[in-house]
Protein backbone atom coordinates (compact mmCIF):
# COMPACT_ATOMS: atom_id res chain seq x y z
CA UNK A 1 0.00 0.00 0.00
CA UNK A 2 1.18 3.29 -0.52
CA UNK A 3 1.95 6.21 1.73
CA UNK A 4 0.60 9.84 1.31
CA UNK A 5 3.25 12.39 1.27
CA UNK A 6 3.53 14.70 4.20
CA UNK A 7 5.79 17.82 5.30
CA UNK A 8 6.43 18.85 8.43
CA UNK A 9 4.73 21.89 9.25
CA UNK A 10 7.43 24.41 9.32
CA UNK A 11 8.88 23.69 5.82
CA UNK A 12 5.86 24.34 3.90
CA UNK A 13 6.13 27.33 1.85
CA UNK A 14 5.51 30.59 3.28
CA UNK A 15 3.69 32.37 0.98
CA UNK A 16 2.13 31.07 -2.81
CA UNK A 17 3.68 30.65 -5.32
CA UNK A 18 3.72 34.42 -7.59
CA UNK A 19 1.26 34.10 -10.51
CA UNK A 20 3.21 34.03 -13.50
CA UNK A 21 1.60 35.46 -16.62
CA UNK A 22 1.99 35.69 -20.47
CA UNK A 23 0.34 38.53 -20.56
CA UNK A 24 0.06 40.71 -17.02
CA UNK A 25 -3.20 40.35 -16.31
CA UNK A 26 -5.03 39.03 -18.97
CA UNK A 27 -3.57 36.03 -19.93
CA UNK A 28 -2.05 33.44 -17.59
CA UNK A 29 1.50 31.57 -18.49
CA UNK A 30 0.93 28.61 -20.67
CA UNK A 31 -2.82 29.14 -19.97
CA UNK A 32 -5.56 27.30 -22.58
CA UNK A 33 -8.75 29.36 -23.03
CA UNK A 34 -11.11 31.08 -25.12
CA UNK A 35 -11.88 34.58 -27.27
CA UNK A 36 -15.34 34.02 -27.21
CA UNK A 37 -18.23 36.90 -28.04
CA UNK A 38 -21.16 37.07 -30.87
CA UNK A 39 -20.30 37.71 -34.78
CA UNK A 40 -18.92 40.79 -35.45
CA UNK A 41 -17.92 41.75 -31.80
CA UNK A 42 -13.96 42.03 -33.38
CA UNK A 43 -12.66 38.54 -31.84
CA UNK A 44 -10.59 37.39 -34.66
CA UNK A 45 -8.92 41.50 -34.53
CA UNK A 46 -8.78 40.70 -30.94
CA UNK A 47 -6.46 37.49 -31.21
CA UNK A 48 -4.20 39.07 -33.94
CA UNK A 49 -3.77 41.70 -31.67
CA UNK A 50 -2.35 39.27 -28.87
CA UNK A 51 -0.45 37.28 -31.53
CA UNK A 52 1.35 40.68 -32.14
CA UNK A 53 2.11 41.59 -28.62
CA UNK A 54 3.37 37.90 -27.62
CA UNK A 55 5.90 37.68 -30.59
CA UNK A 56 6.99 41.83 -30.33
CA UNK A 57 6.98 42.03 -26.62
CA UNK A 58 4.86 45.30 -26.79
CA UNK A 59 1.84 45.89 -24.64
CA UNK A 60 -1.27 43.85 -25.38
CA UNK A 61 -3.95 46.77 -26.75
CA UNK A 62 -1.18 49.48 -26.11
CA UNK A 63 -1.87 48.72 -22.35
CA UNK A 64 -1.23 45.54 -20.96
CA UNK A 65 2.42 44.23 -20.41
CA UNK A 66 4.03 40.70 -22.13
CA UNK A 67 5.82 39.16 -19.21
CA UNK A 68 6.86 36.08 -21.88
CA UNK A 69 7.10 37.43 -25.42
CA UNK A 70 7.88 34.49 -28.37
CA UNK A 71 7.13 32.46 -31.68
CA UNK A 72 3.13 32.74 -31.95
CA UNK A 73 1.82 29.98 -34.06
CA UNK A 74 -1.39 31.08 -35.85
CA UNK A 75 -4.39 29.11 -37.85
CA UNK A 76 -6.66 31.64 -39.22
CA UNK A 77 -9.19 29.15 -40.88
CA UNK A 78 -11.93 31.73 -41.79
CA UNK A 79 -10.36 34.53 -43.47
CA UNK A 80 -8.40 34.64 -46.65
CA UNK A 81 -4.81 34.82 -46.00
CA UNK A 82 -4.35 38.51 -47.51
CA UNK A 83 -6.73 39.33 -45.41
CA UNK A 84 -4.78 37.93 -42.22
CA UNK A 85 -1.70 39.95 -43.61
CA UNK A 86 -3.47 42.82 -43.86
CA UNK A 87 -4.83 42.75 -40.41
CA UNK A 88 -1.64 41.98 -38.52
CA UNK A 89 0.10 44.76 -40.34
CA UNK A 90 -2.26 47.41 -39.31
CA UNK A 91 -2.05 46.27 -36.06
CA UNK A 92 1.70 46.06 -36.62
CA UNK A 93 2.06 49.38 -37.36
CA UNK A 94 -0.88 51.02 -34.62
CA UNK A 95 1.95 49.25 -32.19
CA UNK A 96 4.70 50.84 -33.63
CA UNK A 97 6.27 47.84 -34.91
CA UNK A 98 7.15 46.24 -38.49
CA UNK A 99 5.06 42.90 -39.24
CA UNK A 100 8.80 41.73 -40.64
CA UNK A 101 10.49 41.70 -38.01
CA UNK A 102 7.70 39.23 -35.93
CA UNK A 103 8.16 35.74 -35.69
CA UNK A 104 4.45 34.93 -36.42
CA UNK A 105 4.57 31.84 -38.31
CA UNK A 106 0.89 31.05 -40.04
CA UNK A 107 -0.26 27.49 -40.33
CA UNK A 108 -1.18 27.92 -44.65
CA UNK A 109 -2.74 24.64 -44.85
CA UNK A 110 -6.23 24.92 -46.39
CA UNK A 111 -7.84 22.79 -43.50
CA UNK A 112 -7.07 21.60 -40.06
CA UNK A 113 -9.14 19.01 -37.98
CA UNK A 114 -9.13 18.11 -34.58
CA UNK A 115 -10.98 15.44 -34.71
CA UNK A 116 -9.18 13.47 -37.25
CA UNK A 117 -6.08 11.21 -35.95
CA UNK A 118 -4.13 12.95 -39.00
CA UNK A 119 -4.23 16.63 -38.50
CA UNK A 120 -3.82 16.05 -34.25
CA UNK A 121 -0.44 14.48 -35.52
CA UNK A 122 0.29 16.80 -37.89
CA UNK A 123 0.00 19.55 -35.20
CA UNK A 124 1.12 18.20 -32.36
CA UNK A 125 4.78 17.86 -34.63
CA UNK A 126 4.42 21.22 -36.09
CA UNK A 127 4.15 23.02 -32.59
CA UNK A 128 7.16 20.20 -31.33
CA UNK A 129 9.01 21.57 -33.99
CA UNK A 130 8.55 25.83 -33.86
CA UNK A 131 8.11 25.59 -30.17
CA UNK A 132 5.81 28.35 -30.20
CA UNK A 133 5.14 30.31 -26.83
CA UNK A 134 1.25 30.91 -27.89
CA UNK A 135 -0.63 28.79 -29.93
CA UNK A 136 -3.70 30.58 -31.37
CA UNK A 137 -6.68 28.71 -33.48
CA UNK A 138 -9.37 30.67 -34.67
CA UNK A 139 -12.26 29.65 -34.64
CA UNK A 140 -13.40 26.40 -33.42
CA UNK A 141 -16.53 25.67 -35.73
CA UNK A 142 -13.86 25.22 -38.40
CA UNK A 143 -11.86 22.65 -37.00
CA UNK A 144 -13.90 19.86 -36.67
CA UNK A 145 -17.09 18.23 -37.73
CA UNK A 146 -18.44 17.17 -34.78
CA UNK A 147 -21.34 18.06 -32.63
CA UNK A 148 -20.20 21.17 -30.18
CA UNK A 149 -23.20 20.49 -27.81
CA UNK A 150 -22.48 16.90 -27.46
CA UNK A 151 -19.94 16.98 -24.49
CA UNK A 152 -18.38 13.31 -25.25
CA UNK A 153 -17.44 14.87 -28.75
CA UNK A 154 -16.07 18.06 -27.67
CA UNK A 155 -14.11 16.88 -24.31
CA UNK A 156 -11.63 14.78 -26.66
CA UNK A 157 -10.45 17.53 -29.05
CA UNK A 158 -10.29 20.24 -25.71
CA UNK A 159 -8.57 17.53 -24.17
CA UNK A 160 -6.08 17.33 -27.11
CA UNK A 161 -5.04 21.09 -26.82
CA UNK A 162 -4.41 20.86 -23.08
CA UNK A 163 -2.06 17.74 -23.79
CA UNK A 164 -0.20 19.89 -26.22
CA UNK A 165 0.02 23.07 -23.72
CA UNK A 166 1.05 20.50 -21.26
CA UNK A 167 3.76 19.05 -23.40
CA UNK A 168 5.07 21.99 -25.43
CA UNK A 169 4.68 24.37 -22.52
CA UNK A 170 2.71 26.35 -24.37
CA UNK A 171 -0.57 29.08 -24.58
CA UNK A 172 -2.92 27.65 -26.53
CA UNK A 173 -6.13 30.43 -27.41
CA UNK A 174 -9.47 29.12 -28.77
CA UNK A 175 -11.86 31.78 -30.81
CA UNK A 176 -15.01 30.65 -30.17
CA UNK A 177 -18.54 31.74 -30.89
CA UNK A 178 -21.17 32.61 -28.60
CA UNK A 179 -25.08 32.58 -28.76
CA UNK A 180 -26.79 35.20 -30.19
CA UNK A 181 -29.17 36.53 -27.87
CA UNK A 182 -26.84 35.75 -24.63
CA UNK A 183 -26.31 39.04 -23.52
CA UNK A 184 -28.18 37.97 -20.53
CA UNK A 185 -26.24 35.09 -19.04
CA UNK A 186 -22.74 35.47 -17.84
CA UNK A 187 -20.51 35.51 -20.83
CA UNK A 188 -19.22 32.59 -20.22
CA UNK A 189 -21.91 30.67 -20.28
CA UNK A 190 -23.19 32.07 -23.22
CA UNK A 191 -20.51 30.43 -25.19
CA UNK A 192 -21.68 28.13 -27.89
CA UNK A 193 -22.27 24.57 -27.69
CA UNK A 194 -21.08 22.15 -24.58
CA UNK A 195 -20.55 24.02 -21.14
CA UNK A 196 -17.27 21.60 -21.74
CA UNK A 197 -15.41 25.37 -23.34
CA UNK A 198 -16.35 27.65 -20.73
CA UNK A 199 -14.88 24.68 -18.36
CA UNK A 200 -11.46 24.51 -20.34
CA UNK A 201 -10.18 27.28 -19.96
CA UNK A 202 -7.64 29.04 -17.58
CA UNK A 203 -8.03 32.47 -19.20
CA UNK A 204 -10.86 33.70 -21.45
CA UNK A 205 -11.65 37.31 -22.87
CA UNK A 206 -15.01 38.04 -23.81
CA UNK A 207 -16.10 40.12 -26.25
CA UNK A 208 -19.68 41.68 -25.73
CA UNK A 209 -21.51 44.51 -27.92
CA UNK A 210 -24.55 46.81 -26.96
CA UNK A 211 -25.46 49.08 -29.39
CA UNK A 212 -22.09 51.03 -30.44
CA UNK A 213 -20.14 49.77 -27.23
CA UNK A 214 -17.40 47.15 -27.27
CA UNK A 215 -16.66 45.47 -23.70
CA UNK A 216 -14.17 42.95 -23.17
CA UNK A 217 -14.57 41.21 -19.46
CA UNK A 218 -11.76 38.86 -18.54
CA UNK A 219 -11.73 35.57 -16.57
CA UNK A 220 -9.25 33.58 -14.76
CA UNK A 221 -9.22 30.29 -13.40
CA UNK A 222 -6.12 31.22 -10.49
CA UNK A 223 -6.29 34.84 -10.84
CA UNK A 224 -8.95 38.04 -9.55
CA UNK A 225 -10.33 39.55 -13.00
CA UNK A 226 -9.41 43.05 -13.84
CA UNK A 227 -12.62 44.85 -14.30
CA UNK A 228 -14.55 45.18 -17.70
CA UNK A 229 -12.45 47.38 -20.13
CA UNK A 230 -14.50 49.47 -23.12
CA UNK A 231 -12.75 48.83 -26.57
CA UNK A 232 -13.60 50.03 -30.00
CA UNK A 233 -11.78 49.62 -33.61
CA UNK A 234 -10.06 52.88 -34.14
CA UNK A 235 -8.44 54.00 -37.66
CA UNK A 236 -5.08 55.38 -37.76
CA UNK A 237 -4.27 56.15 -41.53
CA UNK A 238 -4.11 52.45 -42.71
CA UNK A 239 -3.90 50.98 -39.31
CA UNK A 240 -6.69 49.23 -38.47
CA UNK A 241 -7.23 47.93 -34.38
CA UNK A 242 -8.36 47.62 -31.47
CA UNK A 243 -7.47 50.37 -28.72
CA UNK A 244 -8.94 50.67 -24.90
CA UNK A 245 -11.55 54.16 -24.49
CA UNK A 246 -12.20 55.55 -21.49
CA UNK A 247 -15.87 55.58 -20.63
CA UNK A 248 -16.66 58.17 -18.14
CA UNK A 249 -20.13 58.15 -16.63
CA UNK A 250 -21.45 61.23 -17.57
CA UNK A 251 -21.22 64.05 -14.35
CA UNK A 252 -24.82 65.05 -12.87
CA UNK A 253 -24.63 68.79 -12.76
CA UNK A 254 -24.72 69.38 -8.69
CA UNK A 255 -28.13 70.83 -7.78
CA UNK A 256 -28.56 74.66 -7.11
CA UNK A 257 -29.54 76.22 -3.37
CA UNK A 258 -33.27 77.50 -2.86
CA UNK A 259 -31.35 80.59 -2.71
CA UNK A 260 -29.64 80.65 -6.14
CA UNK A 261 -33.32 79.51 -7.68
CA UNK A 262 -35.15 82.45 -6.00
CA UNK A 263 -32.94 84.83 -7.35
CA UNK A 264 -32.26 83.06 -10.82
CA UNK A 265 -35.97 82.93 -10.77
CA UNK A 266 -36.36 87.44 -9.95
CA UNK A 267 -33.75 87.83 -12.65
CA UNK A 268 -34.50 86.23 -15.17
CA UNK A 269 -38.37 87.25 -14.77
CA UNK A 270 -37.31 90.84 -15.09
CA UNK A 271 -40.04 92.27 -13.25
CA UNK A 272 -41.62 92.16 -9.63
CA UNK A 273 -43.00 88.30 -8.30
CA UNK A 274 -46.21 88.17 -6.02
CA UNK A 275 -44.99 85.66 -3.53
CA UNK A 276 -48.08 83.23 -4.97
CA UNK A 277 -46.28 83.42 -8.86
CA UNK A 278 -42.39 83.49 -7.13
CA UNK A 279 -43.58 80.36 -4.77
CA UNK A 280 -45.38 78.51 -8.29
CA UNK A 281 -41.65 79.08 -10.19
CA UNK A 282 -39.97 77.99 -7.23
CA UNK A 283 -41.76 74.65 -6.45
CA UNK A 284 -41.10 75.15 -2.42
CA UNK A 285 -43.47 75.09 0.37
CA UNK A 286 -44.67 78.73 1.50
CA UNK A 287 -43.23 78.49 4.94
CA UNK A 288 -39.71 77.77 3.57
CA UNK A 289 -39.96 80.39 0.78
CA UNK A 290 -41.14 83.31 3.11
CA UNK A 291 -38.00 82.15 5.55
CA UNK A 292 -35.54 82.44 1.99
CA UNK A 293 -36.79 85.42 1.52
CA UNK A 294 -37.17 87.06 5.28
CA UNK A 295 -33.08 85.77 4.96
CA UNK A 296 -32.50 87.33 1.20
CA UNK A 297 -33.85 90.82 2.15
CA UNK A 298 -32.39 91.17 5.23
CA UNK A 299 -28.74 90.13 3.30
CA UNK A 300 -29.72 93.11 0.49
CA UNK A 301 -30.11 90.61 -2.89
CA UNK A 302 -33.87 90.75 -3.18
CA UNK A 303 -36.06 93.76 -2.36
CA UNK A 304 -40.15 93.63 -1.62
CA UNK A 305 -42.18 96.41 -2.76
CA UNK A 306 -45.91 96.66 -3.42
CA UNK A 307 -45.66 94.57 -7.08
CA UNK A 308 -43.86 91.78 -5.50
CA UNK A 309 -40.46 90.67 -5.05
CA UNK A 310 -37.44 91.71 -7.22
CA UNK A 311 -34.01 91.59 -7.42
CA UNK A 312 -31.44 94.37 -5.50
CA UNK A 313 -30.11 96.62 -7.50
CA UNK A 314 -26.06 96.05 -7.90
Amino acid sequence: MSLLPVEQAYRLAERAEEHRWLVTGLWSEEAVGIIGGEPKCCKSFLALDLAVAVAAGIPFLRRFPVARPGRVLLYAAEDALHIVRRRLEGISAAAGVALADLDIQVITAPAVRLDLEADRRSLGATVARLKPRLLMLDPFVRLHRIDENASGEVAPLLAFLRELQRRHGVAVTVVHHAKKGGGGVRAGQALRGSSEFHAWGDSNLYLRRNGENLTLTVEHRAAAPIPTLSLELAQHGDALALEVVERHAPVSPQPISLDERITTVLADAGRPLPFPELRSRCRVRAATLYERLAALSAAGSIVKSGDGYHRAES
